[in-house]
């Protein structure tokens, strides 16, 4: 039984910092959380001259989530002041638990920059539950390689990031039950994903033109289904050849409060986490 569509959402143009756009589909005016995913960014492909000045979003505080990115295209470097510093190719993803507090910096790597070409990724907030919260922060980078695929059928080339799917195993760990399935499919072609009743499924459409349970989706639009339908399947067929991120995940069902790069159970303790940032308990990065 094909499962209900609750809302299809365009990614509008958000500003991060005064030269850096994405499109934004969670949260939105007409949908906040699916929690544990918080918050969806989409850096659309730029293209950098050979030899194009530094560009990073310089050293940042996050607290009580996850922030992953999935490299669309291009080569990003990130670096923290729990001791991690990483290229992140296209195909790969990285993930990164801010636990108590982390310091980062990320941007297109040096040798990305020499070389020139498009730059493009997704970045989406992993909520961690309550108990996990303050924990330390660690890092997980994980190769494309080593992501097992899924669905397969003809034109069809999805790969398992995290989460059970299919008997396969995604080799990213969460601290929740999250499947994250990433790919293309290829013009006139379909396949059929399946979602677990009572989890919040989310299916992000990069770019391309697609047709999900019977509904019209392009590009830069977020299709979120409803988490208590009984359906489990997820039909999509191709009019143009498309990249999609498939989510589907347990919810956490433990209050929301996020602010900035915060993302708590409380009010207070978000205000708790600003002061702790402006008083160095976050501790030091250069850019």
């Amino acid at each position: 039984m094909e499962k209900k569509i609750l809302h299809v959402i365009e990614g509008r143009e958000k500003h991060i910092t005064e030269t850096e756009v994405v499109r934004q589909p969670l949260p939105s005016m007409q949908f906040r959380f699916a929690s544990p995913f918080i918050v969806l960014h989409h850096m659309p492909a730029k293209y950098y001259e050979p030899g194009a000045p530094a560009e990073r979003l310089h050293p940042h505080p996050h607290r009580g989530f996850s922030p992953v990115t999935f490299m669309l295209q291009g080569q990003g470097y990130h670096r923290d002041n729990a001791g991690n510093a990483m290229t992140v190719t296209a195909g790969d993803v990285q993930w990164m638990f801010a636990g108590k507090g982390i310091l980062h910096s990320e941007g297109p790597s040096e040798d990305f920059l020499r070389k020139g070409g498009n730059y493009e990724l997704l970045q989406l907030w992993f909520n961690a539950p309550a108990a996990r919260k303050g924990d330390d922060p660690y890092y997980q980078y994980v190769k494309g390689e080593d992501m097992p695929p899924v669905a397969q059928a003809d034109g069809v080339q999805l790969t398992l990031v995290s989460g059970n799917y299919e008997g396969k195993t995604g080799p990213l760990q969460n601290f929740t039950p999250i499947i994250a399935v990433w790919g293309s499919i290829q013009a006139g072609k379909s396949a059929t994903l399946k979602a677990t009743p009572g989890y919040w499924t989310l299916l992000y459409v990069v770019d391309g033109q697609l047709t999900v349970n019977g509904t019209a989706v392009n590009g830069y639009h977020l299709v979120i289904f409803d988490k208590d339908d009984a359906g489990e399947d997820i039909q999509i067929t191709c009019g143009e050849t498309a990249r999609i991120l498939y989510l589907c995940a347990e919810p956490i069902n433990e209050p929301v409060a996020a602010k900035d790069n915060y993302v708590m159970n409380t009010a207070t303790e978000v205000d708790q986490a600003i002061a702790d940032y402006k008083n160095g308990l976050f501790g030091t990065l250069e850019a």
